[in-house]
């Protein structure tokens, strides 16, 4: 074999090597990513007299989260969004927000207005998952604005008990 007959070989050898590029492997995910239903009781507020309110939480992997609720239509509202973190072993926080809602002054919304921007929630809420990755109890703390951003009355504090939602 002539030294170009060898060369051509390992030519391609040494190019075929340097074209592998090492693939980081994929992190686990957090075991709480996924979707969630949630029971919340508020101590104080204005949704203390509620005794029925529910969240549907979806938690995206990179830290991003939806809530809904079965109060979204009284008064309409749109779902909340926000962020989630991780804090400690098995133990996130959470903050999200939403767009309230006020009926349009009684001729304008008559005449079609509907619903206006009046404001907007704030909910904090820390949560320990359980051990079977299955449930978690949170706490919650909700502040209230005005349309102008200022604090706002109905704030208040809660407690929940939230389930996977699954196969």
């Amino acid at each position: 074999m002539t030294r170009w007959q060898l060369a051509i070989p390992l030519t391609l050898a040494v190019a075929a090597a340097a074209c592998v590029q090492k693939v980081a492997p994929t992190p686990e995910p957090e075991p709480f990513v996924g979707a969630w239903r949630s029971s919340l009781q508020f101590e104080s507020g204005a949704f203390a007299g509620i005794k029925d309110l529910e969240f549907m939480y979806a938690f995206n992997a990179g830290g991003t989260m939806t809530e809904s609720s079965n109060y979204d239509g009284a008064p309409p509202v749109p779902p909340a969004y926000g962020v989630w973190r991780r804090t400690g072993p098995d133990e996130y926080e959470l903050k999200y927000e939403y767009f309230s809602t006020a009926p349009a002054e009684e001729a304008a919304f008559l005449k079609g207005a509907g619903w206006l921007p009046s404001g907007r929630g704030v909910f904090t809420e820390t949560i320990k998952l359980a051990a079977d990755g299955k449930s978690f109890p949170s706490t919650m703390h909700y502040e209230a604005y005005d349309a102008k951003g200022n604090p706002a009355e109905g704030g208040g504090t809660a407690k929940g008990q939230a389930v996977r939602i699954g196969f």
